[in-house]
Formats: structure tokens, C-alpha cells, sequence
């Protein structure tokens, strides 16, 4: 461990030096990649440094033992000394686990309207206001990018996007199939019906990442269509683009402005990329591991919200709460820490069986 704590603080001392070197200051992709660096191993390396620091305290303690009036003032702050080196020691083991370098980025977000009908979409609206609400928590602010509203309420589609303070950390592991359990609004029988909706959480391609050749792209303007705003669809303001290697279409209409479409789809669009790149590495790579927690598939059912027995359940990690109506007004944190705390542990056993 303290090998590897050496080469990162090495590094960290390197990249301090780059940010003095006037090229680097006068170019900002080196500068802010430069920067994105340094930040993301500087816990790291300040607590590797009260680490030492607290290391050569006890060596100075141990030293103070021989001398008889010291003895009962070392041998006190030595207990302190070393409960604070063994805390040291546990943070900086989860450190060292390989960080995902998407944690600190903004997502944007589609949920979908899956088996059931009308009620799939409605749990889609559901589940839409579930993340609002835990944005609006977290002082994340979130923007629907396109949306397509069920005939019965909720969404057949819905894409958005939320910025924040490392809002793919927390959502990261909402991907998959989430389940309803509950007597649907349309059912008249009163029965039980079980619907689904899927979650993608992308994290959000920034510009080092969203590079696209536009020969790949075509662009077809076409006049906005359905539900909208005053003006919304009497002008060709609608923006369909497909990347052509990919086979990926996105298409935008929320905006009356042709430009700010355009805007829009081309920043979904490379968020699609980026994600289907992201995907295509792990394959490669064989990150499918067993500390993985879920594949982030779409169609891996993830979780249960069960109406009637008022539980919450998360499948990958066995984990229920039983207060659902408080999880639906975006009470999402004993859920993620459970996920969370789960994915550290599993890793931390990976890194140990290397």
C-alpha cells in the first residue's frame, strides 16, 4: 500500500510542477485535464501526508517511553496516535479502490414507459418525480431535455438532465428495469398489477469527451409535432439527427428555436456516444466484474416498489426499506448508501485477491 501511496503523491508533486510551466497555462484542454488530475488524487495524497505525519508523532512518542516522567503523557497520546493511524488506514484503503473518473460528472437521464400500458408510463412520471425531488435535495438543478407524455398520465419517454456537485456518483447505479407493484388508477377490479419502466443514467460527455465528426451526422429539420407551446408547431423548429456508424437518432422539438434544438440533440447525441464508447471499453477490458454491482443493462430488473407491503427492494444487494412513499418523495439515501457502501466493500475484496 505504501508503495502505490509513494507513486501517486510522486504524481500529485509532477502535476503541481505542470501547472507553474507557462505552456500549460496557456492551453486550457492541458490545463483543465491537468487540474481534473491533481483533484481527483488530492484526498488521496493529503491523507497519505497526516498519515506520515501521524506516523513520525508515534516514533517521537515511542522515543519519549525512557524517560520516566514522559512515560504516562507518551503512553496516553500513543493510544490516541494509534486509533487515529488505524482510521487512516481503513480511508486510505477505500481511496485506493479505482475510482469510476465519471463520478463527478452531470448525467442525463431517460426513463421509458416498459410492460404494463398506460400504467408503465405512469410509473415512468412516478419515477421521473422521485429524481426530481432527490435533485431538489441535493441542490442539483435538472432540465427536461424531450419528453412524450402517456395517454393516461406519466410518459411513455422522458429525458433529462441533472448538474450538480458528483451527480453520476449517486445516480450511477439507478440503469436497469425498475418494477411497480400496486392497483393501477385504469384498473377497475382493484387487482394487483405488476409494471415496469427502464432508468439509463448517462454520465454527460464534456467537451474533451463529445468530439464528433459531423460527416457521421445527418441532419434533418422537420416542423415540431404533438403537444407544445404557443408558436412550438408552426415553424420547422424540429431537429432529428442520426450518427450514421452508429445507427443512433435523436430527436428534439421542446425548444421553438431551431438553433437551441440543434443545441440540444447534439448534446444528447454525444452523451449517447460517450456512454456507448464507456460500454464498449468495459466489454474490452472484461470490467464485468464480480464487484460490479449490476450491469447496467436495461433490462436487468433492479429494483421492486412493492404498494401494498410498502417496501422498496433493490435485488442486486438483497437490500428493503419500509417506507416507499418516502423513497417516491425522493428519500433515495439510505438506498444509494446501502448500493454504495456495497460496491467499496466488493472492490476493496478485489483489490485485497490480487
Amino acid at each position: 500500500m505504501i508503495e502505490r501511496l509513494d507513486v501517486i503523491e510522486k504524481k500529485y508533486n509532477e502535476l503541481e510542477s505542470e501547472l507553474n510551466n507557462p505552456e500549460v497555462l496557456n492551453d486550457y484542454n492541458k490545463l483543465s485535464k491537468i487540474n481534473k488530475e491533481k483533484s481527483e488524487i488530492e484526498e488521496t495524497v493529503t491523507t497519505y501526508r497526516e498519515y506520515k505525519k501521524n506516523n513520525e508523532e508515534i516514533e517521537g512518542l515511542k522515543a519519549m517511553l525512557n524517560d520516566p516522567e514522559m512515560k504516562d503523557i507518551a503512553l496516553e497520546e500513543l493510544e490516541e496516535d494509534n486509533k487515529k493511524k488505524s482510521n487512516l488506514e481503513e480511508k486510505l484503503k477505500i481511496l485506493l479502490v479505482p475510482k469510476d473518473e465519471n463520478d463527478g460528472k452531470n448525467i442525463i437521464v431517460e426513463i421509458r414507459g416498459a410492460a404494463g400500458g398506460d400504467e408503465a408510463n405512469i410509473f415512468a412520471g412516478d419515477l421521473f418525480r422521485m429524481y426530481q425531488h432527490y435533485a431538489d435535495k441535493n441542490g442539483w438543478k435538472v432540465e427536461v431535455e424531450e419528453a412524450y407524455e402517456g395517454a393516461a398520465g406519466g410518459y411513455s419517454q422522458i429525458v433529462f438532465s441533472v448538474k450538480g456537485n458528483n451527480v453520476y456518483s449517486k445516480l450511477k447505479y439507478e440503469s436497469g428495469a425498475h418494477r411497480v407493484q400496486r392497483v393501477p388508477v385504469t384498473e377497475s377490479n382493484g387487482r394487483i398489477q405488476t409494471s415496469t419502466a427502464t432508468v439509463l443514467v448517462m454520465p454527460e460527455a464534456d467537451k474533451i469527451d463529445s468530439e464528433i465528426d459531423m460527416k457521421d451526422v445527418r441532419i434533418d429539420i422537420t416542423r415540431a409535432s404533438g403537444n407544445g407551446g404557443q408558436g412550438v408547431n408552426t415553424t420547422d423548429s424540429a431537429v432529428r439527427l442520426t450518427h450514421i456508424p452508429t445507427g443512433i437518432v435523436v430527436y428534439q422539438q421542446t425548444e421553438r428555436s431551431q438553433l437551441m434544438n440543434k443545441e440540444k440533440a447534439f448534446k444528447i447525441l454525444a452523451t449517447r456516444l460517450y456512454d456507448l464508447r464507456l460500454r464498449e471499453q468495459e466489454e474490452k477490458e472484461g470490467k464485468e466484474r464480480r464487484s460490479k454491482i449490476g450491469t447496467g443493462d436495461r433490462s436487468e430488473k433492479i429494483r421492486t416498489y412493492n404498494y401494498p407491503q410498502n417496501r422498496v427492494t433493490d435485488h442486486r444487494i438483497g437490500f428493503s426499506v419500509m417506507n416507499l412513499e418516502k423513497v417516491m418523495d425522493g428519500d433515495l439515501d439510505p438506498i444509494i448508501y446501502a448500493l454504495t457502501t456495497e460496491d467499496i466493500k466488493r472492490k476493496l475484496e478485489d483489490e485485497e485477491n490480487k
